[in-house]
């Protein structure tokens, strides 16, 4: 899927450069199609990154299932990694899609996501909620994409009721 992505996207890449090369456009506006091309090749570059199975840095979704986590501990200069595999719930019912997701290292975050793994192994499912941090004086995250702080939770999951005949 990938390799589609890459021929397409030099497909359209040539046919721009093409227009740039034998068309009596004037030249500012071949200067602005130049610049357009090289933003759309960066753009692209970080579409098909998140579509090879790299962990997102985006903000996990409100409600979760945890399925699976990874704990990176800080060493030497590298501060460390949370990544953790969810599938969101939405409407109550949880996608059967599970997305990896890339957090910050915190020591009471590690202690949650250890203790909820050690449950999922002795076979309680695990669930978790991310709410954002509100006032903690960065700005819009519009500013600063992918460093929206939030608050996660992780606990057993409840069991369905099941209703009475």
């Amino acid at each position: 899927m990938t390799l589609t992505f890459i021929i397409v996207f030099a497909l359209v890449a040539l046919l721009l450069a093409l227009a740039l090369v034998y068309s009596n456009w004037p030249h500012w506006l071949k200067g602005l199609l130049a610049l357009a091309i090289s933003g759309f090749y960066f753009f692209g570059f970080g579409a098909v990154h998140s579509l090879l199975g790299i962990p997102s840095t985006d903000a996990l979704p409100e409600r979760f299932v945890m399925l699976a986590a990874l704990v990176d501990e800080p060493r030497g200069k590298f501060p460390g990694a949370l990544y953790v595999w969810v599938t969101p719930i939405e409407e109550g019912k949880s996608f059967l899609q599970p997305r990896a997701y890339k957090l910050p290292y915190t020591r009471s975050m590690h202690e949650q996501i250890s203790e909820g793994m050690r449950k999922g192994r002795e076979g309680v499912p695990q669930m978790g909620t991310a709410e954002a941090k509100l006032g903690n004086g960065k700005g819009g995250s519009w500013l600063n994409p992918g460093s929206d702080e939030q608050e996660i939770k992780i606990m057993d999951l409840p069991t369905p009721q099941v209703p009475e005949k």
